[in-house]
């Protein structure tokens, strides 16, 4: 008897599951390799090369099951598993222009990217390979109003622009975490693996009700991958006719039966010195860089999210005269820039168990820098613990978020402008009220305190407004303030690399900014199933207490001063994307600005801030020959550029220049694509038209420079236009016309 019983309760074990089987495919055709996730189990699979995909052994009960696919719309639906041995559930996903992604980064909440009353700009993995590189920082090179700026010649560490602004006042977060900040701003842009990319969301303006300190000018948040949706295995690697070779390696386990894990691994190497301008030195530093990143994601009886993530990070970066080796770093006989950058970061997220939607984040970053400017060390040690808790919660027509934050940082380093090591403490508390009037308008208000252990408190409102007149069109108005806490050494290379001595005048106070923003989008739905989005935007952003490095009041200086005046930038933007029924698509985008500081009474235009700019991207796929070509390019205009003096023979203007690439995807082979092609196809560099990019390359250490009582360099038969060594004249990347070669796989 006790047999048949356990017999009946076997069977009715099996039979309460079952099978959920289908095609994920377009319009015209199967979509290999989709993502498929049943929600509420937090299980998703991916499709084979015919779309087809299948969950076996499925508990009887309600699901959603969402359909993704890169460049198309998610779609969810929703079953009902009763008695059936199998269910089958077919879903043709439409073609996306991104509007209807769901972004987290303008509000700190999901909504949808028509919806947010604050723009923000979706950038997908499919858009950053199309133009494959090494690094998120040269990845950026090709989206409107963002420009990836070098700020020296030698050791090629940068930053990124956005509307202008400089790199500084541009934070980039992982997941909404503050990660790349302080040291790593600098240094630290070039070791997030491709691999674990998921999107890039970019807000223009400042953020820092939400976001606080750095988020002044704009805000980078890099989202990445989760694990559940993650194909098993990817691999991403190419190499270029400069021997630059760079591997990207992606893949997912699990860990028991409840951790789910993410792993990538980025590597890049470059060891070929290269000096077609002629100067004795390198004209692209060389580099060996190694990046782990590990995710977590568990799964827990209330579904909600707990994840955590680390990042290893070591690189070993050198540029210099092309006779330099390692036996030189430090001395005086050789010139040489080296930096030895050793970083960990850790973050996580956790939902608490509640029915109210209360949320931890936290993250800890530890960067240790040790580098090389000549004869000059610059030993450095940053340490930041942030920790950040919010609550969301929707009252009737309210949607309120309330949250308090915390972030310490320690910073030490060897220079003469850090006497102690700085110990400073931020508390934060932020309110943010979403109030819809109705499904056309909606208001948005926030603001953040902030209180610091060294500037005291800090207040930072903003306000937002959208009208939807419209399910095509939607008008934002977007105004707030912003702040910056200054960590010099952390953030202006220039005051490092080259021989200008560094005068700070002054205790730097923090920087304000005052902006408002104006958005205008408008979604096409053409004739012949053309799908088009136009979007315009206006700013203007006032600066009280700026801090701009002054090049001009002492060539041989730098002098970095609270600025006695004001800096005010302000331009407008337009972006145009268009998806075509046989296969083509295109992008677009064109931003005109204008900057101006006032100073002592003199207003001038800053250096390195162009006032026009242009990106573009054009896709057409062969679908009978497996074939895709990628088109892409950018276009600056002129910038005032810093010289030495009088007499630097240099041009003080940069002309217009253009970067433009092109390649090729054959997608044939099962799991593979291989992809070549060409940058840099117009052969450009910054050399052209110009007599020397690096002053007194021929003499690093001014030995043979002689200088006044006042410490200005003089004209000489061997130094006729009265320079010294400097490296700061950079705008462009000093590397030419090359081809690449490279191949993607992957194993779901």
């Amino acid at each position: 008897m006790k047999i048949i019983f356990v017999f009946i309760l076997c069977t009715i074990s099996l039979n309460a599951q079952t099978s959920v089987k289908g095609i994920v495919s377009s319009e015209n055709e199967s979509l290999p390799y989709a993502t498929v996730q049943i929600v509420e189990l937090k299980k998703g699979i991916a499709a084979d090369e015919n779309g087809y995909y299948s969950f076996e052994n499925i508990p009887l009960g309600n699901y959603t099951i969402q359909f993704s696919y890169t460049g198309f719309k998610t779609s969810s639906k929703k079953i009902s598993l009763e008695n059936q041995a199998e269910y089958t559930l077919n879903c043709t996903l439409s073609e996306s222009n991104t509007l209807d992604e769901i972004v987290l980064t303008g509000t700190l909440k999901p909504v949808s990217r028509l919806e947010t009353p604050v723009p923000v700009e979706v950038y997908t993995a499919t858009f950053f390979k199309k133009n494959p590189t090494a690094n998120i920082f040269e990845a950026l090179q090709n989206v409107n109003g963002v420009r990836p700026q070098l700020n020296c010649n030698i050791c090629n560490t940068g930053d990124i622009h956005i509307n202008g602004l400089e790199g500084p006042y541009t934070m980039v977060t992982i997941d909404g975490m503050p990660i790349v900040s302080g040291l790593s701003t600098v240094y630290g842009l070039s070791g997030i693996p491709n691999s674990l990319i998921e999107r890039v969301e970019i807000v223009k303006g400042p953020a820092s009700s939400l976001y606080g300190s750095e988020a002044v000018g704009g805000l980078i948040n890099i989202i990445t991958k989760k694990p559940e949706t993650a194909p098993l295995f990817y691999a991403d690697i190419f190499s270029t006719s400069w021997l630059e070779t760079n591997i990207d390696i992606g893949a997912k386990y699990r860990i028991g039966k409840k951790t789910n894990s993410l792993l990538g691994i980025n590597y890049f190497n470059y060891n070929n010195p290269i000096d077609n301008n002629h100067d004795n030195f390198t004209d692209v530093t060389l580099q060996d860089r190694i990046s782990v990143f590990n995710k977590f994601s568990i799964d827990r009886k209330s579904r909600k999210e707990l994840s955590f993530a680390g990042r290893l990070f070591y690189e070993d970066r050198w540029g210099g005269e092309m006779q330099w080796n390692k036996s030189f770093r430090g001395g005086t006989e050789v010139y040489g820039e080296s930096i030895y950058t050793n970083r960990y970061e850790l973050l996580g997220k956790y939902e608490f168990p509640f029915t109210e939607n209360v949320t931890t984040t936290f993250s800890y970053t530890n960067h240790n820098q040790n580098s090389v400017y000549g004869d000059m060390f610059f030993l450095a040690k940053q340490e930041i613990a942030f920790a950040q808790m919010t609550w969301d919660k929707k009252i009737k027509n309210h949607d309120f978020l309330l949250g308090t934050a915390y972030r310490y940082q320690f910073y030490n380093d060897n220079t003469t402008a850090t006497l102690q090591p700085d110990k400073s403490k931020i508390v934060s508390l932020f309110v943010q009220d979403e109030i819809s009037f109705n499904e056309k308008k909606s208001l948005l208000l926030g603001s953040r305190y902030d209180y610091n252990s060294i500037h005291g408190s800090i207040f930072t409102p903003r306000i937002a407004y959208k009208y939807k007149p419209t399910s095509n069109d939607i008008f934002r108005i977007n105004a707030g303030t912003g702040f910056r806490i200054v960590n010099l050494f952390t953030e202006e290379h220039a005051a490092l690399t080259g021989s200008r001595d560094v005068i700070i005048t002054e205790n730097l106070n923090p920087e304000k900014s005052y902006n408002i923003n104006i958005n205008y989008l408008r979604k096409f739905e053409m004739a012949n199933s053309v799908h088009s989005v136009l979007e315009f935007s206006s700013w203007f952003t006032h600066f009280d207490n700026q801090i701009l490095p002054d090049y001009d009041t002492n060539p041989n200086q730098i002098i970095y001063a609270n600025l006695n005046g004001y800096s005010k930038t302000y331009g407008i933007t337009a972006n145009a994307e268009f998806i075509f029924p046989f296969g083509l698509k295109t992008m677009a985008g064109i931003t005109a600005l204008e900057s101006k500081n006032k100073r002592d009474g003199i207003v001038s235009s800053p250096i390195l801030t162009e006032k026009f700019s242009a990106t573009w991207g054009i896709t057409y796929d062969f679908p009978k020959w497996y074939l895709s070509i990628d088109y892409t390019g950018n276009l600056y205009g002129p910038m005032r550029l810093p010289l030495l003096g009088d007499l630097d023979p240099r041009r003080e203007y940069s002309p217009f220049w253009s970067i433009q690439n092109i390649q090729f995807t054959y997608k044939k082979i099962n799991r593979l694509e291989i992809y070549g092609g060409i940058k840099n196809l117009l052969n450009w560099t910054p050399n052209k038209n110009n007599p020397f990019l690096i002053a007194r390359a021929n003499d690093p250490f001014d030995k043979e420079v002689v200088f006044d009582t006042n410490g200005n360099a003089l004209a000489t038969p061997n130094n006729p236009y009265a320079l010294t060594f400097d490296t700061s004249y950079v705008f462009a990347p000093n590397q030419g016309i090359r081809g690449f070669l490279g191949l993607r796989f992957r194993i779901d």
